[in-house]
């Protein structure tokens, strides 16, 4: 989709007359609804500066232009296209990241990432030149045009507030291999950027090659399909076991036969904590990939985007791969049946609206489902944790009885996590009051299941098991504000329990990679963080939000922090609907977040109790004491 699209000399003109930014504007809106003061002001600032480039004669006036390219199946948009024909007659396209940037720093230990003033406040954002090359190998990967016609794709970026010097950190060793691949211009690289652009396009199109790009195929290239089977070749975080296998082969023949039949089905996978849901998800990804499909893995949250993205690629510098990962709300505009396959991990994580305000969209799991000729739903209705959440199987039914889809629905039942116990599971009900099961008379299972007396204990427990493969973490209920937020102090800190000297700070400001870098043991991770994520040992800190009293679970929404999201709009259902339905829903939410929380441990997991009357119960529960608790004074 183009929200501008014209020839150089008529954009010259529509920037001269004044008119480039209300006509960018109208489609804009049209498509994707209003947009901000400062977006306006940046088109109507980026735009005069481009106007100054391509005012050259060797520039042919023909040339192709194009503004806030969406590239299709994403919510991604190019800033700036030009389009024409090279020396050899060859069809050749110039993609350009235009940044209002002044200065930025550059981030240690993270790859292609920045850090600069957007958006009101400082923040980690994609280097210029990353953010190009991505876009281009996005399109060479999945158009088919582009593919079959070796249409020369050539990004860069323009920063045309900036003035870029080879000591500056946004030039430093760590970035040169996507400025090779994406060169930078800034303020003062003007006949540079020319330079770049007539080296690539000598030739008007009248802007044909637009045409081709916005319209080919949707198809996975070779190369990544190439790429993606050595990676996952030897990779044993992804080998498959027993169902898995089963259901593998099951979905892989639903997709083929749905395709076949330009037909429209759904696959939906209910598994527990541990199951495999994730494993499976990733091999299907690579698999029908490599059979032609358009294919994207789609989680609601980024951090299990992140992590699978990382362990998939491994060694790999094959950084493209990142557009096969895709939010849940990327789908809001699609059309119907625009891509072959979407499989959605943690899929009760869904939400009805959209965006950052929650403003676009219907119903994700509705988009989902019409977007793709076949949808894959891995679910556990059990750990939805915030009002949000609306994903499970009756709104799956729900939907794809309305879009005409069939439906299949299987299960996944061997346990990976907590040692392969389903008794653990079926305890952790229990003990947590969210079901009766038949195990109640403690730990008859094998799992390293404990309860310590102090968080400092606790800390020293997960930093020993995780010298071991960087595979133990800290985690906690959403119980204490993020006051550490944007400080940089590292004397400041979230989680404090005085009594005991405990200071510790939540991992927030490196939400995504958390549960695999190195130096988060130091930090402690949030439902936020951890969910769909499996680590060999996991220490929980319970907060106030859950205590024990009179003989029963007891939870408390009021006790958490400020600053967590999960049950926004709680206190408006207890005024329309009545308090004892919001303790209700609050309730369910926080038994399903601190059960997710406890089982997210494959080997092992340690717990500390701020209640200590709940500490207490916690400890009669593993011995098996069936007598009545007694309360402490």
């Amino acid at each position: 989709m183009l929200v501008y699209e014209g020839i150089k000399s008529g954009f010259i003109n529509d920037v001269n007359l004044n008119l480039i930014v209300n006509k960018i504007y109208e489609k804009y809106q049209k498509y994707f609804g209003r947009t901000s003061d400062s977006q306006l002001n940046s088109w109507k600032n980026s735009m005069q500066y481009m106007r100054g480039v391509l005012d050259d004669n060797e520039i042919p006036d023909n040339a192709g232009v194009a503004i806030e390219f969406n590239i299709p199946t994403t919510s991604k948009r190019i800033d700036f296209i030009l389009s024409g024909r090279d020396r050899n007659k060859k069809d050749s396209v110039i993609i350009i990241e235009l940044k209002q940037w002044e200065k930025c720093d550059a981030v240690e230990g993270k790859d292609g990432i920045v850090s600069t003033f957007t958006g009101h406040a400082i923040r980690e954002v994609t280097h210029p030149s990353y953010q190009a090359m991505s876009y281009a190998n996005l399109i060479k990967d999945f158009n088919e045009t582009v593919q079959l016609e070796d249409i020369g794709l050539h990004p860069c970026a323009f920063l045309h507030n900036y003035v870029l010097n080879e000591d500056d950190p946004i030039c430093s060793s760590q970035y040169q291999e996507y400025i090779k691949e994406a060169p930078m211009f800034g303020s003062n690289d003007f006949m540079k950027l020319r330079s770049f652009i007539k080296r690539y396009i000598l030739e008007g199109d009248d802007r044909e090659t637009l045409y081709k790009i916005e319209n080919g195929k949707i198809r996975p290239s070779k190369r990544l399909q190439d790429s993606l089977t050595k990676m996952l070749q030897g990779n044993k975080e992804f080998n498959m076991i027993d169902e898995q296998k089963v259901i593998y082969e099951d979905a892989i023949r639903m997709a083929i036969d749905t395709l076949s039949a330009n037909d429209k089905n759904v696959l939906v996978v209910q598994g527990g904590p541990g199951t495999g849901k994730s494993v499976l998800a990733i091999n299907l990804l690579v698999e029908l990939t490599n059979r032609n499909m358009t294919c994207f893995y789609v989680t609601k949250n980024a951090a299990p985007r992140a992590v699978f993205r990382d362990k998939l690629k491994g060694s790999f510098k094959m950084t493209y791969i990142n557009n096969l990962f895709q939010g849940s709300g990327q789908f809001t505009e699609a059309e119907s049946n625009e891509v072959d396959c979407l499989i959605v991990d943690e899929a009760h994580r869904l939400n009805a609206k959209s965006g950052m305000f929650q403003n676009l969209g219907e119903n994700q799991i509705k988009e989902i489902i019409n977007a793709s000729n076949f949808s894959i739903f891995f679910i556990d209705e059990d750990q939805k944790v915030t009002l949000k959440d609306i994903g499970s199987v009756d709104e799956i039914k729900k939907y794809a009885k309305e879009l005409n889809a069939g439906i299949k629905i299987v299960e996944l039942e061997s346990q990976f996590r907590c040692n392969g116990s389903d008794g653990y599971l079926a305890w952790l009900d229990n003990v947590l009051d969210i079901r009766k099961t038949a195990n109640f008379d403690g730990m008859d299972f094998d799992y390293d299941f404990r309860v310590v007396d102090n968080p400092n204990e606790l800390r020293k427990l997960i930093e020993e098991k995780n010298k071991i493969n960087n595979k133990s973490r800290l985690v906690a209920g959403y119980c204490w504000n993020w006051i550490s937020s944007g400080k940089n102090d590292s004397n400041v800190h979230d989680i404090v329990i005085p009594e005991y000297n405990f200071e510790m700070s939540w991992n927030l400001g490196n939400s995504q990679t958390w549960a695999i870098d190195p130096m988060s043991v130091n930090e402690v991770g949030c439902i936020h963080t951890c969910q769909g994520l499996e680590f060999d040992y996991v220490g929980v800190i319970i907060g106030e939000d859950i205590r024990y009293e009179n003989g029963k679970i007891i939870t408390d929404y009021t006790k958490r922090a400020k600053t967590d999201q999960s049950l926004k709009g709680i206190n408006k259902i207890a005024k329309e609907q009545g308090q004892e339905v919001a303790n209700q829903i609050a309730d369910k939410i926080i038994k399903n977040t601190y059960r997710t929380l406890m089982t997210r441990g494959m080997k092992g997991c340690y717990i500390y109790c701020i209640d200590k009357k709940l500490q207490h119960y916690f400890k009669r529960k593993v011995e098996g004491d069936k007598n009545e608790i007694i309360s402490h004074r």
